[in-house]
Parts: C-alpha cells; sequence; structure tokens
C-alpha cells in the first residue's frame, strides 16, 4: 500500500502530514499528486469525502514551497463554490503548510473589501476564492492574475449548478495560458466535459469510483410519507423527522438536516427548538458571521443538528457527523450524493434518511436510477403511532381556526338577516320618497267640500283611474296618458 512518504512530497509537508495522524493516502490522493507533482494538469472525479482537497493542497504546496509572492499577484488560485468549502480549504492549507513561509488570502463574500485588499497587497502565495469575489477585487484593479502558476477549480459540478461556469470561463481567459490546471469534480455532466476539453492540455484522468455513487459505509432508507389533509401535511412531516430522530436514540449523537428552500430551513430549525431539539439553521441568506459561529458550533460538537440547505452540502468536513436526514428530496439526484456524503466520511459508518411526498417520487426514481439501486423502504413511524394520532402542530392550527370560525358570524345566517332588514326597509323608504316628490293634485268632482282632506280611492287618482268604474287600470300607475284610459266608445268617437 502506497505511503505518503513514497509520492515525493516536500519533507516539510510530509513533516505536517505526519503531525496530523495521516500515513495513507486515499484513493483519489495516490492517483492524483504523483502527475501533480510532475506539472501535468490533472482531472479528478471521485465522489464526496474521499480526500480531494489534500489531493491538490499538497501538491501544491511542495509546488510553491520554492519563489517567493509578490504584492497583488497570487501565485496560485483555487476556486470554490461556496464559502463554506473556500474556508475549509484554508483550513487546509494552515494545517499543512505550518513548516512552510507560505501566505494566503481567503476572498469571500460577507468580509470587508478592505481587509481582503490588504492582505493582498502584501503579496500572497495562495488565494482562495469563490468567483463572484474574486472577480469583484479584478474589476476594483486590486488584483492581477497574471503570475498565477496553479490553478485549480474544486467542486466543478457545484459550479454548474450554481450558474458559476461562465465566470469561471472569464476567469481561465484573465491567468496565463502556461498555468498548470488541477480540476475536480464529483460528476462529469456535459457542461464539465466540454470546459475541460477546452481549458485543460492533456489531462492526467484520475477516476478512483464511479460517477455519483454513495459510500458503501453509509446505510440508506426513505420514509413514504402522505399527510392525512393538506393543511396538515406539513405539520405532520416535521413530526414525522422527530420521530426518525428520536428513533435513532443515542446512535444519533449529531447530524445534518437538509431541506430545499431556504425558509424550510428557517421553520424546520424553529420547529425542533421548539420541541427541544439543540438545532440553528444555516444557509446563504445569513450573515457569514453567523455561518461561521453556526458552523464552528457545530464541528466542536455544541451544536447536535444542523438545519441546512445545499450551501452545505458541498465542503462541510466534520468528519464524526454520525447522521444525515433529507427532510426534503433534493430536486437533482447529484445532490443527494453530496448531501448524504457528509456523513460515513473517512471509512467511518454513517446512515442517512429520507423523507418522501407523493410530489416528490419522480425525484426519488431519478436519485435510485442514479444510484442504480433501490433506497430501503422504512416504516413511517406516525403511521405506526396510530391512525387517529394528529401532531401537536396540527392540532394548534385546528384549534386556531375553530376559534376564529367561532368568532366570525356565519356567512349563511347573517346575510339572510341583512336582506331581510333591506327588504323590510325598501318599501319604506320608496313610500316616504313617493309621498315627498308626489306633485299636487287638482280636487276632484267627488272630494268632500268641508275643507277635509279627501280619501284616496284605491288606484289613486288623477289620470290613473277608470272613468266608468274608479278602479285603476291594471299595471298602469299615474303616469298613464289619459287616451289609453278612454273607453272604446269615446275612443271611437274622438
Amino acid at each position: 500500500m502506497t505511503k505518503f512518504s513514497e509520492l515525493n512530497l516536500n519533507p516539510k509537508v510530509l513533516k505536517a502530514i505526519d503531525e496530523a495522524g495521516y500515513e495513507t493516502p486515499t484513493p483519489i490522493q495516490a492517483g492524483a499528486i504523483p502527475p501533480a507533482l510532475e506539472g501535468r494538469d490533472v482531472l479528478g472525479i471521485a465522489q464526496t469525502g474521499t480526500g480531494k482537497t489534500a489531493s491538490f493542497t499538497l501538491p501544491m504546496l511542495s509546488i510553491l514551497a520554492r519563489g517567493r509572492a509578490r504584492a497583488r499577484m497570487p501565485r496560485s488560485l483555487v476556486l470554490c463554490p461556496t464559502r463554506e468549502l473556500a474556508a475549509q480549504v484554508a483550513e487546509n492549507f494552515d494545517t499543512y503548510s505550518k513548516h512552510l513561509k507560505l501566505t494566503k488570502a481567503l476572498l469571500i463574500g460577507g468580509v470587508s473589501f478592505k481587509e481582503q485588499e490588504q492582505i493582498i497587497d502584501k503579496g500572497v502565495d495562495v488565494l482562495i476564492a469563490t468567483p463572484g469575489r474574486l472577480l469583484d477585487h479584478f474589476e476594483r484593479g486590486k488584483l492581477i492574475l497574471s503570475d498565477v502558476k496553479v490553478m485549480v477549480v474544486d467542486e466543478a459540478d457545484r459550479m454548474l449548478d450554481m450558474g458559476f461556469i461562465p465566470d469561471i470561463e472569464r476567469i481561465f481567459g484573465l491567468v496565463p495560458f502556461t498555468r498548470q490546471t488541477l480540476f475536480f469534480s464529483a460528476t462529469m455532466a456535459s457542461e464539465i466535459e466540454r470546459i475541460t476539453n477546452t481549458f485543460l492540455s492533456n489531462p492526467a484522468r484520475i477516476e478512483v469510483a464511479r460517477q455519483a455513487t454513495a459510500s458503501e459505509t453509509i446505510e440508506q432508507g426513505v420514509v413514504m410519507f402522505k399527510g392525512s389533509r393538506r393543511d396538515r401535511e406539513a405539520s405532520e412531516k416535521r413530526k414525522v423527522l422527530r420521530m426518525m430522530i428520536d428513533n435513532e436514540g443515542d446512535r444519533c449523537t449529531n447530524a445534518i438536516i437538509f431541506c430545499n428552500r431556504k425558509t424550510d430551513v428557517d421553520i424546520v430549525a424553529k420547529s425542533l427548538k421548539k420541541y427541544g431539539y439543540d438545532a440553528a439553521p444555516i444557509h446563504g441568506d445569513l450573515d457569514q458571521s453567523q455561518r461561521t459561529r453556526t458552523l464552528d458550533s457545530f464541528r466542536a460538537g455544541d451544536l447536535k443538528f444542523l438545519v441546512a440547505s445545499d450551501v452545505a452540502a458541498r465542503g462541510l468536513d466534520v468528519p464524526a457527523v454520525s447522521h444525515v436526514f433529507n427532510f426534503d428530496v433534493p430536486g437533482h439526484a447529484e445532490d443527494y450524493v453530496h448531501r448524504i456524503g457528509r456523513t460515513g466520511r473517512a471509512g467511518r459508518a454513517g446512515k442517512a434518511m429520507m423523507i418522501c411526498t407523493p410530489r416528490d417520487e419522480k425525484n426519488l426514481e431519478d436519485i435510485e436510477k442514479l444510484l442504480q439501486k433501490d433506497i430501503p423502504r422504512l416504516d413511517n413511524p406516525l403511521k405506526s403511532a396510530g391512525p387517529a394520532e394528529t401532531t401537536d402542530e396540527a392540532s394548534e392550527e385546528t384549534d386556531k381556526k375553530e376559534s376564529t370560525r367561532r368568532r366570525r358570524p356565519a356567512k349563511s345566517d347573517a346575510a339572510p338577516a341583512k336582506e331581510n332588514r333591506a327588504q323590510e326597509s325598501q318599501p319604506e323608504k320608496a313610500a316616504e320618497k313617493s309621498a315627498e316628490q308626489a306633485p299636487e293634485k287638482p280636487a276632484r268632482n267627488d272630494q268632500d267640500t268641508s275643507g277635509n282632506k279627501p280619501a284616496r280611492k284605491r288606484g289613486g287618482g288623477g289620470q290613473g283611474g277608470n272613468r266608468d268604474n274608479g278602479k285603476a287600470e291594471p299595471g298602469m300607475g299615474d303616469h298613464l296618458p289619459s287616451f289609453i284610459a278612454l273607453s272604446f266608445e269615446e275612443r271611437m268617437a274622438s
């Protein structure tokens, strides 16, 4: 079996490796380090958690051990898709360069430009950056990339998912054509293949595992879940998650819980804390300082449950994560591999469980197709607890709705009452209006001459009554034209 001492690394780097407690390189390290030390381009394809970071960190340090950095002109460049992954790479450089006089700079969002510019102005050997922040510094005229001798693209497939490929292509155009390129990815999509064909020169291809495979040390399972009612599905799903955690007992020493949306990350973290679980959220909308504190707390073991979006699926190097819970089925099958790769690292055993709703079954099929095997189905803990049981959160929601309905008058009762009141008042208002607007009419021959107000005959006076019997013509009112009221003989005579 190959040892690090046989890989022709710099003696000071070997000393740091030995102090870190490593003796034997992983397959990707054993395959990538020798051609990298020879100055060749390297295309490394390996599943997450196999030690890809050390595959480029160790040879880069050995190459950079000779030489000196100049102001604003870094000698090497490492591109990472997320702040967390960039911070992890920086930690690796600190670990393995402790006996070398090399400098580094970390360019990520959420940190002051001024502080980063001060470090760059002094000159750095290793520049670790996310694509967006790197281009920001370049466009401000604070960074010159013409002296980059080694360029690394880490987690290239994640770069593709996050839309960084145009930025990567632009950065390739800013660095020297004669640079050495080390390119690492867990999967090889067609777009990634195109970039490697364009920007890598006769690379040594190191593929230590079938593309996008999960580690065999990870026990997987999925719970097929369907809510009892649509308005209760979310709360019942959170209860299923809590019951899955409880069923693991002491075996679950810590866990990462993945959600597809940032809003769900906050909701799930808040729900877990409400029920007494030590949980905290992490996603891209949080301040960098808060994300860093949360991650440090999780790594130190002070935080047991980390609720995360896919920003944490790559680059979280916490060696002893016992469980990964996928609260949502990821939309891309490759993301599932990266998520569960946070457990079962470095040969340890791990467990990954997922909750799948009916609308997620197509995504589950894609994952199983990628893995080329079925994920074992687990019993729904909510069903085993009894079909009549409802979640506490669902009960609270139902109670609130019932209370609201009791306070609000029923529409079916209130509407008829209102309509009846309107119908009752309408004739009265019409009569009053008609009485006010009716013009004064001349006295009829049959009226009382005593000065008292004559009593109106039914059917009204004026020209609206019948001349023979004093009855009004059916359907006619006071506006009846006089010629219509004439009898047949009178109309013929006229």
